[in-house]
């Protein structure tokens, strides 16, 4: 089953922002877990681990960009007709965690900054909004998506289950699973890849009458 979207530009344009935003996100987030294993605790930062931070810290506004583009369009098709509550929660979580993700990455870039010796507050800190608070609102995203497209009957029923399981994962067990901020981008590349083959599918000629 694909998505059954009224028009074809924007979904599109949501399936690719999708795919761009789980790629930089993950490539981002495996970055600063290699240079930052466990926080930063008891870490020398030596010139690999600095490399891969600035990497990351590239590749993060790009990130958050995609994102945006991604939510607008979702938006755009999915959220027009629900409720207020619903688009409200699905809104206010996607900015919540793009401000949280900034925050995170200029908090971990700090760490570039400061001495090489053992761990540092912005290590601890850029952690603690990733793992805590970005991810949680990562988490409310995903329900409240995975609420409008079972609603609208626009997601299939297979991605809908993956998503609550997803959002549940990152709300209740976030922090203490490690490499656990891999789910959302996971579950953004799985949306992004159904829309995009959902619209290939849409945009198909249909097949010759025996």
């Amino acid at each position: 089953m694909e998505l059954k979207f009224k028009h074809l530009a924007t979904p599109r344009a949501a399936g690719v922002a999708g795919v761009v935003f789980a790629v930089l996100t993950a490539a981002a987030i495996v970055l600063v877990r290699l240079a930052l294993p466990d926080g930063g605790d008891g870490v020398t930062l030596d010139a690999g681990q600095r490399n891969g931070i600035r990497t990351a810290l590239e590749l993060v506004p790009f990130s958050g960009i995609a994102f945006l583009w991604f939510m607008g369009a979702l938006r755009e098709q999915a959220a027009r007709a629900e409720d207020r509550f619903v688009a409200t929660v699905f809104l206010g979580s996607g900015l919540v965690f793009v401000a949280t993700l900034f925050g995170a990455a200029a908090a971990a870039g700090t760490v570039l900054g400061e001495s090489q010796q053992g761990p540092s507050f912005g290590s601890h800190f850029a952690y603690a909004l990733l793992t805590t608070y970005a991810m949680r609102m990562a988490a409310v995203f995903i329900i409240a998506t995975s609420t409008i497209g079972r609603r609208r009957g626009i997601l299939p029923r297979p991605l809908v289950v993956i998503g609550y399981l997803a959002g549940l994962t990152l709300l209740v067990a976030g922090t203490g699973l490690p490499w656990s901020e891999l789910v959302f981008p996971a579950w953004a590349l799985l949306l992004s890849l159904n829309i995009l083959w959902g619209r290939h599918s849409a945009g198909a000629p249909p097949a010759a009458p025996a």
